[in-house]
């Protein structure tokens, strides 16, 4: 079943503690007939509608369309963690890419989280935009690993704002007996991710591009000009940029092949008040180093908004919640019997190598997608460099593009299989300890 779909109904966002504390707008009327643009955007979310709107500022005419509403997939639904870097450390970028792509990929990831701090503090400030994130280490030798990383950051790229932390310096940070250390990044950090999208889709908007919502793109004829055709609509452009990432249906083999759709889920307890400085001693978000890793911060009324447990099928499991609480509380044993208010899922994309697949699927066709966890800051910068190739300015495009992501073997039939029992294996590492 088409995963647009399969676990949500036509426009209507879930019912999350971000869609519960947002003043969602009205629905967008959907696209009918025939229209012409300079670029069609198919993906209203953090990559599209940063495309969006930066390609309306250059005076281009730019369509939008969202099988859903703007904001309702997995932009509207994250943790919110605007992280540093890539799913991959840079010394590993290093080795892989040589150093002076690396350096460029980093700036870029700079960037990126001041792009989003700028346009928090100056149009967006109900998204909060709020500086740190932690991330905890379940054994002394990743910790020495990441203080090695982090020394690596801070003599080769200049970036000094990662504190290591150890083991009763991370616990009086982050309540929980199970870390053995830690670090806090204060040039990363978090924000209410579902006003943030609201908040893009509102600039794009202002600065001239067209949204339509509930238009499903079903087929896209390619030559120049392209045809985006939906079920009641077509749109004529002379570019095209795919923004849909694990919500993507498959009307574009080439970005199918490299990027998986897969199920994340959060849950927000009820308000802890008092008790919420037993869980986090600061306004920081925090993430550790399971496979399948845990996410966590407070929300602005003091909840804890847990994330984890990912699922490699189309549909949501039928029991969320359970599994999730089991994850949470072994955290947090202090927070066992506190209520749960809201539990959501999501899909994101992830990649072969769990980074970025940005590419030219056709002469006039971009996608970006697969950011594998990383999405808040680097979706928003992948619209940004393909507005900037549309424009005539390919070069930073073109670095990101030089990330080579393959295929899933197989090809589309297989993702699921293979990655599950992978991730079979390293939840079983991750009992183990190993």
């Amino acid at each position: 079943m088409n995963p647009l779909y399969r676990n949500d109904r036509p426009g209507q966002f879930p019912k999350s503690w971000y869609a519960a504390t947002t003043d969602l707008p009205p629905e967008r009327p959907p696209l009918y007939g025939q229209t012409v643009a300079d670029v069609c955007v198919i993906g209203a979310g953090f990559t599209g509608l940063s495309a969006a709107l930066h390609l309306a500022r250059k005076g281009l005419d730019v369509v939008v369309l969202d099988a859903h509403r703007a904001g309702f997939g997995a932009s509207g639904r994250n943790g919110g963690q605007v992280g540093s870097g890539y799913n991959a450390s840079q010394s590993t970028l290093e080795k892989k890419l040589g150093a002076d792509a690396a350096r460029a990929l980093w700036a870029l990831a700079e960037e990126a989280k001041q792009d989003i701090r700028d346009t928090c503090a100056r149009d967006i400030p109900e998204a909060r935009y709020t500086s740190g994130v932690a991330h905890g280490f379940y054994s002394a030798k990743e910790a020495r690993e990441a203080a090695t990383e982090a020394r690596h950051l801070a003599d080769t790229y200049g970036y000094d704002q990662i504190a290591q932390l150890d083991p009763e310096e991370m616990r009086a940070l982050v309540k929980s007996p199970v870390y053995q250390g830690g670090e806090l990044d204060m040039g990363a950090g978090h924000i209410h991710p579902l006003r943030y999208a609201l908040g893009l889709a509102r600039l794009a908007e202002a600065a001239g591009a067209r949204l339509f919502d509930r238009s499903e793109v079903h087929h896209i004829a390619h030559g120049d000009p392209a045809e985006v055709r939906t079920d009641k609509g077509c749109v004529k452009a002379r570019h095209v940029v795919l923004a849909g990432n694990g919500y993507l249906p498959n009307i574009a083999r080439k970005v199918n092949a490299k990027v998986m759709p897969i199920n994340s889920f959060i849950c927000a307890t009820a308000p802890l008040g008092d008790r919420a400085a037993d869980v986090l001693a600061r306004d920081i978000a925090v993430a550790d180093s399971k496979f399948v890793v845990n996410y966590y911060r407070l929300s602005e009324d003091k909840r804890l908004l847990f994330g984890g447990r990912e699922s490699y099928s189309i549909g949501f499991p039928s029991d969320i919640s359970t599994a999730l609480v089991a994850r949470m509380t072994t955290l947090f044993p202090q927070l066992a019997g506190v209520p749960v208010d809201y539990v959501w899922g999501g899909t994101l994309g992830i990649t072969m190598t769990r980074l970025p697949a940005i590419q030219c699927v056709a002469p006039n066709v971009l996608s970006g997608a697969g950011f594998s966890g990383h999405g808040v800051a680097l979706s928003g910068l992948a619209g940004k460099v393909m507005a900037e190739a549309i424009a005539g300015q390919a070069g930073r495009f073109d670095t990101l593009a030089g990330i080579k992501v393959p295929n899933f073997p197989g090809g589309t039939a297989f993702r699921a299989p293979l990655l599950t029992l992978a991730m079979t294996w390293y939840a079983f590492r991750d009992r183990l300890g190993i």
